[in-house]
């Protein structure tokens, strides 16, 4: 199972080492049947090239504007795009939740906009104000999850097609899937508690 980490900007290294940690998980587990019992193989996307043999792909928090620049830059813009609406599972955390989002408040620059959000960049203020929380996810199941906001976006609404799995109490949805698509506005990848990315992974062989 071949996943990609978007490596243009942001903590794309933090990603690939989850996969890494899950990869690891599975080689000490007794072999069997499963969804997760397949390799996974964490790969680090910078050319267009190289989405072709991907079996899903994350893209990683850090600065959305750098982020969708870079994209155009690199020429993965209308690629990856393609790729994400012919059914490539995409995960997309913080900024790369705005990256995946149709409607950016305040945001003119393109980006890949293939899931049916209307998201508000920096929606909790600056640095001083990233916080962290438990966050009830139901469809993960066991405890809260811990979530790392920082700098976060906001999910404002989501289309018909899209499922929220995951509120604040104060109902600011942040974390939601449509189809092969997975948003969460979050840092899953700071927490040490992997089960978003398992999530994601039984979405990339489903």
């Amino acid at each position: 199972m071949r996943i990609g980490v978007l490596a243009l900007q942001g903590d794309f290294a933090e990603h690939a080492a989850v996969l890494g940690s899950l990869e690891r998980e599975r080689l000490a587990r007794a072999s069997g049947a499963g969804p997760l019992e397949a390799p996974i193989e964490a790969v680090e996307v910078r050319l267009p090239e190289q989405l072709a043999a991907l079996d899903g792909i994350i893209i990683p928090g850090g600065e959305s504007t750098t982020i969708g620049k870079l994209l155009s830059d690199y020429g993965l813009l209308e690629p990856l795009r393609r790729r994400i609406r012919s059914g490539l599972p995409a995960f997309g955390t913080c900024a790369g939740a705005v990256a995946l989002a149709e409607k950016v408040i305040g945001l003119k620059q393109p980006l890949l906009g293939v899931m049916d959000l209307l998201i508000k960049r920096n929606a909790y203020g600056r640095q001083l104000q990233s916080f962290e929380t438990e966050l009830l996810i139901p469809e993960l199941g066991g405890p809260p999850l811990r979530a790392v906001f920082i700098r976060a976006p906001r999910i404002e609404s989501v289309g018909a097609g899209v499922r929220v799995l995951a509120s604040l109490p104060d109902g600011s949805i942040v974390a939601a899937r449509q189809r092969n698509l997975l948003a969460a506005t979050f840092h899953p990848e700071l927490a040490g508690d992997f089960r978003l990315h398992r999530y994601f992974l039984r979405m990339a062989v489903s």
